[in-house]
């Protein structure tokens, strides 16, 4: 199993796992990313996201991330998602991807490493558990949708 930086070419295969991971977490027809919108945000003028896969015949793990600033502590990594395809999972490939982004987090200076779990996802709870990864409860994710940003202040 080869880790290493994704490229333009991988995205099909990201894409594919990204559909998976949506289908796991229970909203199949959510992902409305395209290869041709991840190729423009991922390898455009300005890009807005970094990862790396999994690879050994073909791409079987992703770990997408990219950074983000606290005003108390400066630079961090958000790691947006830690995918696995589920016929690979449980032999250590999710926990080489964590390695890597924190090789990445060492070598950007952040200040920390940031990422949420479903509160349902048992396996995954039990292994950022075991990297020792603190969870508070007391942080709510608030978020606005697509609609909601064009209709603000209307």
């Amino acid at each position: 199993m080869t880790i290493r930086k994704g490229d333009k070419e991988d995205l099909p295969q990201v894409i594919k796992l990204i559909q998976e991971l949506a289908a796991f977490e229970r909203e199949p027809h959510a992902v409305e990313t395209t290869v041709a919108q991840m190729e423009k945000d991922g390898f455009g003028e300005q890009p807005v996201f970094e990862f790396f896969v999994a690879e050994g015949e073909h791409i079987v793990g992703l770990a997408l991330y990219f950074y983000s600033y606290s005003t108390w502590k400066g630079k961090c990594l958000y790691l947006e998602d830690l995918i696995v395809t589920q016929s690979q999972r449980g032999k250590g490939i999710g926990k080489l991807l964590f390695d890597k982004i924190m090789l990445q987090a060492k070598a950007a200076d952040a200040h920390r490493v940031v990422w949420q779990v479903l509160d349902w996802n048992e396996p995954a709870i039990r292994f950022y558990e075991s990297l020792g990864a603190a969870m508070p409860k007391e942080w709510i994710t608030c978020r606005l949708t697509r609609e909601q940003i064009q209709q603000y202040g209307s």
